[in-house]
């Protein structure tokens, strides 16, 4: 392996906690998932962004900052660790639903936070078709996930896309999974495997699957 921190990121239903899952596996590696169940204003953003959009953005900036800076003090002998997410996925979402004033404040809070936190040595974006997102949502069947719109997820692969390429400190490969399934399709999982597992020349690079 040439890469101690893997992140996985990708839109919601993407499969990056059962990814990741299978890879702590694998390479026998710290493996840390986001604990979005813990964020009590979710729900109620997807009730109603407008008034909770703030709340919810705030609320999981927090949490990721504990969880990362816990585990990146903890188990300092592990050899790797595979996250289903990286803390800057706060600033996509925070682009995505806060008025101006509020990004402004928001990504002045995310510096003074995410500065003390190590990097992912690699970013993974798992990228789908969005009918296979819609499809991915309705089958785990959250019920405040349901009612999503096609433009707001259609507005953060665009946002994720600009963030990925200007992101400093981090190599990152977009996977492009087409109509490919990693969890059913063994054959795709080993040929992400082969590639993570060597070096990337690129500071940006795609592998179609």
């Amino acid at each position: 392996m040439h890469h101690g921190y893997i992140a996985l990121e990708g839109l919601i239903g993407a499969g990056k906690t059962t990814l990741a899952r299978r890879l702590a596996e694998r390479w026998g590696a710290r493996l840390v998932l986001e604990e979005f169940d813990d964020n009590p204003f979710l729900p109620r953003f997807y009730a109603d962004p407008q008034r909770y959009a703030f709340a919810v953005e705030l609320s999981f900036l927090a949490q990721r900052y504990h969880q990362l800076k816990r585990a990146s003090e903890q188990d300092l002998f592990a050899p790797r660790t595979v996250a289903d997410y990286s803390i800057g996925k706060s600033l996509v979402f925070a682009s995505a639903t806060l008025n101006p004033e509020e990004n402004t404040l928001f990504r002045d809070l995310y510096r003074i936070m995410y500065g003390s936190l190590p990097r992912p040595d690699l970013i993974v974006y798992l990228h789908l078709p969005l009918e296979r997102v819609r499809d991915r949502i309705r089958l785990r069947g959250r019920s405040y996930e349901q009612d999503i719109r096609p433009d707001y997820l259609e507005r953060l692969r665009e946002l994720y896309m600009d963030h990925l390429q200007k992101t400093e400190g981090s190599q990152v490969l977009v996977v492009d999974l087409g109509g490919r399934d990693l969890l059913q399709d063994q054959d795709a999982y080993e040929a992400l495997c082969g590639r993570l597992e060597q070096p990337q020349g690129r500071p940006f690079d795609v592998l179609q699957l």
